[in-house]
């Protein structure tokens, strides 16, 4: 109980990165019960801000300079408020269910997809890989970034670029299929046995 009190009770050296206001937010953000990663967050911006260096306040919290120099930039750009926002471990990994809606999301126009919780569709005619990084972070609550999308549709054999006219002149049977589709996305012989990674 002594050594917890003692870490609640930082020296009078404060106020070289943070404002009065952050550094006593952050000192009541430490009586909460958090997790050990939440709170060395907390005490290597509280540690900088006494002027300890990141040497120093690395062996004594026993993390990494890179996490160390992190934490102490967000304090310094006056953002230590937001110790809380960046979720915590290794990013989400893609299920097969994630990949199957991609799958039926590109292959639909926007416009015929409803909006998760909202009773209208998109308005837009063609899917972008912003939009269905969006639409799968607020149906499925998974976070893919943009570049990841693109990949993922590459490894599945599609893609959100419309297909180019001069292709089109060259091959009538493609060009017919392409105005079939209204939504602008080119699908090609989609395997059905394509494996995930």
């Amino acid at each position: 109980m002594e050594s917890s009190q003692k870490d609640l009770n930082l020296s009078n050296n404060s106020g070289q990165i943070l404002t009065v206001f952050q550094r006593k937010y952050l000192e009541k953000s430490l009586k909460q019960s958090l997790s050990k990663q939440y709170f060395k967050r907390i005490k290597i911006m509280l540690l900088a801000d006494e002027g300890k260096t990141q040497t120093q306040i690395c062996q004594e919290l026993g993390c990494s300079h890179s996490t160390a120099r992190h934490w102490i930039t967000l304090a310094k750009s006056g953002q230590a408020h937001q110790w809380n926002s960046n979720a915590i471990g290794r990013p989400q990994t893609v299920n097969d269910r994630c990949l199957q809606r991609l799958r039926e999301l590109v292959t639909q126009s926007p416009r015929e997809v409803k909006v998760p919780n909202r009773d209208f569709t998109y308005h837009t005619r063609q899917w972008t890989a912003k939009k269905l990084s969006e639409h799968l972070w607020a149906e499925l609550g998974i976070k893919i970034s943009d570049r990841h999308i693109n990949r993922l549709l590459k490894q599945i054999g599609l893609s959100t670029r419309p297909k180019s006219n001069n292709l089109e002149k060259n091959d009538p049977k493609k060009s017919e299929t392409n105005q079939s589709s209204k939504s602008g996305i080119v699908i090609r012989d989609i395997p059905e046995d394509v494996a995930f990674s």
